[in-house]
C-alpha cells in the first residue's frame, strides 16, 4: 500500500501534528485479554480528540508476538474494528499505526497481519537488527516499504535501540514510501541528527513527531533551521507519537493545540509553557521510572490508567513486570504536585458510556 491510499482525513490530521498515544495492552488479573477495557481504552482516545493510535509497539507489549500468548494478531483486530466503530459514531478519521518488529522475514509477516486489518502505516523497529550495517538496515526498511507507509523509529539504545548515525537518517528519508520519523532517542544530539537529514533531503512530505518522552514541550516548540544545499530550510517536529500520551490523553491534546496556536515560528514563548514542559518530564519521570532505568514504565503506564478506572490493574504478560518500590509514591507525588495535568474528570465524565 502506498502513502496515497491512506484516507485523506487521517492523513491530513497526521501532516499537521496530531497526538498519537501508543496503545497499552488491557489484561484481567489472570493477565487474559481484556477485551471490553481494551475497546474502552480506545473510545477514550478517541473522544480525547488524538489523530491517530499505535497498536503492537512497546507500550503493547512486545510478548503479544509470543506463540504461547497469540495476541498480535487479536489485538490489532480489535483495535482496528473498534475504532471505524467508534469514529464513525464521532464522524471522524484517525491514522491507525501498527508495530512492525524483528528481521525482514519477521516484519514480512507482521506486514501482512497488519494489512489485513487495515492499518494505514507501520512504525518500524531496527531493534532486531541491531549491529547490522546501515546497508543492511536500509535494505530491510525498502523491503517493507514496498509493502506499506512507513513511520521511522529512533529508539533510545539503553531500551534496546540500535544507534543510527546520520548517514542512515539522510539515506532513509530517500525511501519514497516513508511518511514520517518518530523520534525517541532521548539525546539531543541523535535527535537533531535525524532532523537535520531530513532537512537535507529536501522532502516536504516527511513529518517529524517527537517520542522524546523526557523533552516532549520543548521538540514541539523548537523551530529547527539548517543551512542545506538547496538553501536555508526550517523544519518544526509536528506531533507526538508517545507512551507518555497512554495517559492524561485530553489534556495531551489541549497542549498540543496551545502549542500549534502560536504558529510556525513566534516572537516569544510563553514562560507558562516552558515551565509545563518541565512539569511533564516530571510527571514521565513517575510513570515511566526513570530513577530505575524505565524497568516499571508499562506497569506505570497501566497504574495511572487503573486509578481512573479504565483498567482493573497493572498486570503485565510477564509476571515480574512490576511497579518498581517506590514507583507508586512517586506517581502520588506528580499527582499532587501538577493536578491540572491530569485528565479524571474528563475520564469520570465519560468512563461509563466506555465501558458499556
Amino acid at each position: 500500500m502506498n502513502a496515497d491510499k491512506i484516507d485523506p482525513q487521517a492523513l491530513s490530521s497526521f501532516r499537521e501534528g496530531c497526538v498519537i498515544p501508543a496503545m497499552p495492552l488491557a489484561l484481567d488479573s489472570q493477565r487474559r485479554h481484556d477485551e471490553a477495557r481494551q475497546r474502552a481504552l480506545v473510545r477514550y482516545y478517541i473522544d480525547a480528540g488524538v489523530g491517530g493510535m499505535a497498536v503492537g509497539v512497546h507500550s503493547t507489549q512486545f510478548e503479544i508476538r509470543e506463540p504461547r500468548y497469540g495476541l498480535f494478531k487479536p489485538v490489532l483486530s480489535i483495535v482496528s474494528e473498534e475504532i471505524e466503530s467508534w469514529t464513525a459514531k464521532r464522524g471522524r478519521k484517525i491514522l491507525k499505526v501498527a508495530g512492525i518488529c524483528g528481521d525482514t522475514s519477521q516484519a514480512l509477516e507482521e506486514t501482512q497481519v497488519v494489512l489485513d486489518n487495515a492499518y494505514h502505516a507501520c512504525l518500524l523497529s531496527l531493534a532486531a537488527l541491531k549491529g547490522c550495517s546501515t546497508e543492511a538496515l536500509l535494505k530491510h526498511c525498502k523491503r517493507i516499504a514496498e509493502e506499506i507507509p512507513i513511520i521511522g523509529f529512533y529508539l533510545q539504545p539503553s531500551v534496546g535501540g540500535a544507534d543510527l548515525p546520520y548517514e542512515f537518517w539522510r539515506a532513509f528519508a530517500e525511501i519514497p514510501n516513508v511518511i514520517g520519523i518518530k523520534m525517541a532517542p532521548f539525546n539531543r544530539y541523535k535527535t537533531i541528527d535525524v532532523v537535520r537529514a531530513v532537512c537535507e533531503s529536501g522532502r516536504d512530505d516527511l513529518t517529524l513527531y517527537t517520542g522524546n518522552d523526557d523533552n516532549i514541550v520543548a521538540d514541539l516548540l523548537t523551530p529547527f533551521r539548517f543551512k542545506t544545499a538547496s538553501g536555508e530550510r526550517s523544519i518544526r517536529i509536528k506531533g507526538g507519537l508517545l507512551g507518555h500520551w497512554a495517559v492524561w490523553t485530553s489534556k495531551a491534546v489541549r497542549l498540543l493545540d496551545e502549542i500549534q496556536s502560536l504558529g510556525e515560528a513566534p516572537d516569544m514563548l510563553p514562560s507558562s509553557l516552558l515551565r509545563k514542559g518541565i512539569e511533564i518530564t516530571d510527571a514521565n519521570a513517575a510513570f515511566f521510572d526513570a530513577a530505575n532505568g524505565f524497568a516499571g514504565c508499562i506497569p506505570g503506564i497501566h497504574e495511572v490508567l487503573r486509578r481512573q478506572g479504565l483498567l482493573a490493574g497493572t498486570w503485565c504478560l510477564n509476571p515480574q513486570e512490576l511497579l518498581s518500590p517506590g514507583q507508586a509514591e512517586e506517581i502520588d507525588r506528580v499527582y499532587a504536585a501538577y493536578p491540572e495535568l491530569n485528565d479524571d474528570s474528563f475520564v469520570g465524565e465519560h468512563l461509563h458510556e466506555w465501558l458499556s
